[in-house]
């Protein structure tokens, strides 16, 4: 099934209100036996071909993440590089690409973080956020190096906090090994890593560098 035709089907699932359409089938079903079942799901029309449908488009949703991490860097690079500047090399995709960075140039090495944050508890993002800093920070090079993000507010706000780093790096054994190899017990706090380093990653709000007809995209 293609694209096009799943979002044509779930369209016509959902009827205008998915929410109306799910009430529907709850109140139709309540009380009936299976032959009864089989028969109110032909009424309404719900066939294995809508789920065929469901889980087509969910497995282009995470490719559309892929798509927006290649298009966002490749369109912010005549923004954010110096007029001379070479791109050396870039990992677009997804998964482990064998680059240890999204972006690297003749000048500066550079991550991406294409997501809005919200202000809730967001522990995902926070843990690969001091990933993504943490990696950037220790990484040997003379090159400058950046940390792309869409609102810069609330990740440093978080970078600033008192999340302890246990918490961030619990979900990522390889990480948390180089992290206690390097610093042990010195740090116990985000913040008390971020401000021994924090001169050494430059965090930039893409919303600031992107012109207004391509951040506003982001919205």
């Amino acid at each position: 099934m293609d694209i096009t035709q799943a979002a044509g089907l779930i369209q016509s699932f959902e009827n205008g209100s998915l929410t109306k359409q799910i009430g529907k089938i709850e109140r139709e079903l309540v009380d009936k036996n299976p032959g009864q079942i089989n028969k109110s799901l032909s009424d309404l029309s719900i066939l294995p071909a809508i789920l065929d449908a469901a889980l087509t488009l969910k497995r282009t949703a995470g490719q559309i993440n892929v798509i927006i991490h290649t298009l966002g860097i490749v369109l912010s690079l005549p923004y954010i590089l110096e007029k001379d500047e070479v791109v050396q090399a870039l990992s677009l995709g997804a998964g482990n690409t064998g680059k240890p960075f999204d972006l690297e140039t003749d000048r500066r090495v550079a991550e991406y973080k294409f997501i809005h944050w919200r202000g809730g508890t967001e522990s995902i993002r926070k843990n690969q956020l001091f990933k993504d800093f943490f990696l950037l920070s220790e990484f040997d090079t003379s090159k400058k190096k950046y940390l792309y993000v869409l609102g810069k507010d609330l990740p440093i706000k978080f970078l600033k906090g008192d999340r302890a780093i246990n918490s961030v790096m619990s979900r990522n054994k390889n990480v948390d090994m180089l992290f206690h190899e390097l610093y042990g017990d010195r740090f116990s706090r985000v913040h008390e890593y971020y401000q021994y380093r924090q001169n050494d990653v430059e965090l930039v709000d893409l919303l600031e560098v992107l012109p207004p007809e391509i951040g506003r995209l982001f919205d």
